[in-house]
């Protein structure tokens, strides 16, 4: 996307990534320390030495590590480097699962039957029982399914709560806990968003991400399936409102629990960064989101107009881990022999023949994504895609 802009682009690196392929395809590439995250893409210090040596203007933090850590935005303005994203206020005011949905009820976004922190067991079983089992027990901070646990039954919580609660306190800054009603057969709907930062937001389509293991997703397709038009459009709708009533900036991504039973929606929380999945909204609305998120941070966004967001066919994604599927899903780390892409399909990966994969981050290879004039189409050139796809070297979920 930066190339096709005329904008020249740095890397920065691991041990573990020396020779990755974006380290090859950036103009420069800086090398920022140990393989271990918290040692290097973690270091927020050192990304900002990387700009400042070789003199970037701006810094796109991608979709993990710090992509909604609103103190590393903050960090890049006080270095003058413009962080391409989000405001750092709006990643915190979205960042904590709770402050979320006091937003989204200010909003008049619908929420699923839930409580606010608790703080204490006693509290939890009193507003377990108010709302009515099965509860879903979360962690206000985090993410990728840690602090995510189904309650069944009054006596299951008291043990679940102390195993939630020191998850929590172990893998986040803030520990608080909230319940929220289980939806029983819930679907995974999110949507699109761009904003200016000026009061205008539109919305880019929906996803259907429900096909998911361990609570992170695996397949993601758009526009989601079996949905009327009008809950289709009230789903949009209710996103722009809650982006609107804090002029939000840059992508951002509103999820929503569907229930398939009743038809109704909740609000889950707002992905306040690019999502892995903004391939699928690229391929059905022609939109290049990363190129509107350079846009915008530049200041020379063209004005958001959402009559003119009109999503046509439909797009489909898997995601290829480097997880062996026979021994619940354990990640594979070592050589890739032999890697052989499709002609047939968007393809998104760092790997290629003779890639060394690394024990040291998430085990997503590649992004295998087609595209059809309807959802038949997609998951048909989705399946020759597949099976034209050569992974060798590693066990994959590729089967």
């Amino acid at each position: 996307t930066a190339r096709g802009m005329g904008v020249r682009t740095v890397a920065v690196y691991s041990d573990a990534d020396a020779k990755a392929l974006h380290v090859r395809m950036a103009d420069e590439a800086v090398h920022i320390g140990p393989s271990p995250a918290r040692e290097s893409y973690l270091v927020g210090d050192k990304i900002i030495a990387a700009a400042k040596a070789t003199g970037a203007e701006a810094i796109h933090p991608g979709y993990g590590f710090l992509s909604e850590n609103p103190d590393f935005a903050d960090a890049c303005a006080n270095a003058g480097i413009v962080f391409i994203g989000p405001k750092p206020d709006q990643m915190r005011a979205f960042g904590l699962k709770h402050r979320a949905r006091e937003l989204a009820l200010a909003a008049g976004v619908p929420l699923a039957p839930g409580s606010g922190l608790v703080a204490t067991l006693a509290e939890a079983e009193v507003e377990a029982r108010r709302i009515g089992y099965p509860v879903m027990l979360k962690s206000t901070a985090g993410g990728g399914g840690i602090g995510l646990q189904l309650i069944a039954t009054e006596a299951e919580l008291a043990p679940m709560y102390e195993r939630v609660e020191r998850l929590a306190r172990n893998n986040f800054k803030d520990a608080g806990l909230f319940l929220e009603k289980y939806v029983a057969r819930g679907r995974h709907i999110e949507v699109q968003l761009f904003g200016d930062g000026k009061g205008n937001v539109v919305a880019l389509g929906e996803r259907d991400c429900s096909a998911q293991r361990r609570n992170q997703k695996v397949i993601e397709e758009t526009p989601a399936p079996g949905l009327s038009d009008a809950t289709r459009e009230a789903l949009w709708n209710t996103a722009v409102a809650l982006g609107k009533s804090v002029n939000y900036a840059s992508a951002g991504t509103v999820e929503f629990l569907y229930d398939n039973d009743t038809d109704a929606f909740y609000f889950l929380e707002v992905n306040t960064r690019l999502q892995v999945e903004h391939g699928v909204t690229e391929e059905v609305t022609g939109i290049d989101l990363v190129e509107w998120m350079l846009r915008q941070a530049a200041g020379d966004l063209p004005p958001l107009d959402q009559a003119a967001i009109k999503p046509c066919g439909a797009s489909i994604q898997v995601r290829l881990y480097a997880e062996d599927p026979g021994r619940d899903f354990r990640p594979s780390a070592g050589l890739l022999t032999h890697v052989a892409w499709p002609p047939v399909a968007r393809i998104e990966t760092w790997v290629e023949s003779g890639s060394e994969v690394s024990p040291y981050y998430d085990p997503m290879i590649a992004k295998i994504i087609t595209r059809g004039a309807d959802r038949i189409e997609a998951l048909a050139n989705l399946r020759q895609a597949l099976a034209a796809t050569r992974i060798a070297g590693l066990e994959t979920n590729l089967d």
